[in-house]
């Protein structure tokens, strides 16, 4: 009893002097945005709002193109990019197993045997000094940290903070994986249609070179109008070569992004992707962004995890109290190993107090303090690119609603044109430049219109991953 008296007197000794190293007062943290400060009525304003505005898990299926959902689901099956932050979180997941262990006591089992020569001078004196024997010990040696101050406790919920951010980050990986495929689809979608352009230049062309010739037999054209004819047929071919390339190389990338060889898109059908859908926005923006996008719930548990260390660091200024006990067998020589009169056992607290460290503990407080400003701004600047983001899309599509009817237009009035140049030309009431000047117009407006219509769906897909791409 008197000796249980003299270890708690000497654990309120140490207490008492846990004030020699103290963390000091704890300055105020950075704020974390408020979603309700950042307005957005006026640049939003005007867009039909829904309850079921959010995307879909599987938002791509909406496209209408089964090609583009068999690329997805390998992508999501073969790609390494997911592999990678699946790793990611088995590691934090090690993490927080061995944060559990160290709530735990802690038990392990040694068994040393020596032959070893006592010192003839040493603390070794009598029957063992200047000889060679055995020194042994079987002990199973327990330790169970009381965690006195939740060092530990906050350790884990560290832990848990960082696996449910890396659970989070194998959502982001997923949808940025899926976006790509999408995007990268669409720009083949693209490709496509600019090689139906380059067809019909090819075709449009060697139909003028074969009037061209008529016209110069005839006596009608010089010999400059039937070379400018020649040239500009193979001008228009070499074109519809380097748009086929691009196509060739956008195969390439499906391929790489699905987890697969080159020869695994080699027979891709041409994209046949439904238009984009009519422009409504969820209700509540951009306040349920911060439940909606991967990347802010993410930085908000990394947020956590940083405050958590904090009271990691904080408690390190604070005794570590450890109840640590042994039982076994120790003897001198292998005679007496075994045997009753070798028993050993123990059992009594380990204090580890920080006095003079030199000021380790307040720069391990104060970067702990730092890291966790910087989780808060990061989430701060991720916010703000959210909705950014948001408006960036909605913007755009709104432009671009506006852009593509002026266009079609003006195609369908250089189509006109261009018809009445050849039909001129043809007749013999216009020259070989007319028809040249109206082609190219033509040719100019028919790109912009495939890029415009691939541009709408392209947006769209920003827009799925501006709002979160599905995920709650």
């Amino acid at each position: 009893m008197n000796r249980l008296c003299r270890w708690y007197a000497v654990l309120a000794v140490t207490l008492s002097l846990s004030a020699c190293a103290t963390p000091g007062v704890e300055p105020e943290r950075r704020p974390l945005s408020d979603p309700a400060t950042l307005a957005t009525e006026r640049t939003l304003g005007g867009v039909p709002l829904s309850e079921a505005g959010w995307p879909k898990a599987d938002w791509w299926r909406t496209l209408g193109d089964p090609q583009l959902d068999r690329l997805i689901d390998l992508a999501v099956a073969g790609n390494p990019s997911l592999a990678v932050a699946r790793a990611r979180l088995d590691r934090a997941k090690a993490g927080v197993i061995f944060a559990e262990s160290q709530l735990r006591p802690e038990a392990i089992g040694t068994l040393d045997m020596t032959y070893q020569r006592f010192s003839d001078s040493g603390s070794f004196q009598g029957g063992t000094a200047g000889e060679w024997q055995w020194q042994n010990r079987l002990a199973l040696d327990l330790a169970w940290d009381l965690d006195l101050w939740g060092r530990n406790r906050a350790a884990l919920r560290a832990a848990v903070g960082q696996v449910r951010a890396s659970e989070v980050d194998v959502f982001a990986a997923r949808l940025a994986l899926t976006t790509g495929v999408a995007r990268v689809y669409v720009e083949l979608n693209r490709l496509h249609d600019q090689a139906d352009v380059a067809r019909a230049l090819v075709k449009h062309r060697a139909a003028v070179l074969a009037l061209t010739r008529k016209r110069f037999d005839a006596g009608i054209d010089s010999q400059v109008e039937s070379t400018q004819a020649q040239a500009a047929l193979p001008s228009a071919r070499a074109e519809l070569t380097a748009v086929e390339e691009s196509i060739a190389l956008m195969r390439n990338l499906v391929a790489a992004l699905t987890g697969r060889g080159p020869d695994e898109t080699l027979d891709l059908e041409r994209p046949k992707i439904a238009a984009g859908e009519t422009l409504v926005l969820p209700a509540n923006l951009p306040a349920d962004l911060m439940g909606r996008r991967p990347d802010l719930v993410a930085h908000r548990w990394r947020v956590e995890a940083a405050a958590q260390k904090i009271e990691v660091a904080r408690a390190q200024f604070y005794p570590n109290v450890n109840l640590i006990g042994f039982v076994g067998l120790s003897s001198f020589g292998l005679t007496n190993f075994i045997s009753r009169g070798a028993a050993i056992a123990g059992v009594g607290p380990a204090v580890r107090l920080p006095l003079f460290d030199g000021g380790q503990l307040r720069a391990d407080l104060a970067g702990t303090r730092a890291d966790y400003d910087l989780a808060v701004e990061q989430y701060n600047q991720t916010l703000l690119d959210a909705v950014r983001e948001v408006a960036d899309q909605v913007t755009s599509l709104r432009a671009l609603a506006a852009r593509r009817a002026d266009q079609s237009r003006a195609l369908e009035g250089f189509r006109k044109a261009y018809d009445l140049a050849l039909l001129r030309y043809r007749e013999g009431l216009g020259n070989y430049l007319q028809v040249l000047d109206a082609e190219v117009q033509l040719l100019r407006e028919s790109r912009i219109a495939a890029d415009l219509k691939s541009r709408e769906i392209d947006l769209s897909i920003g827009l799925v991953r501006a709002l979160g791409g599905g995920f709650e």
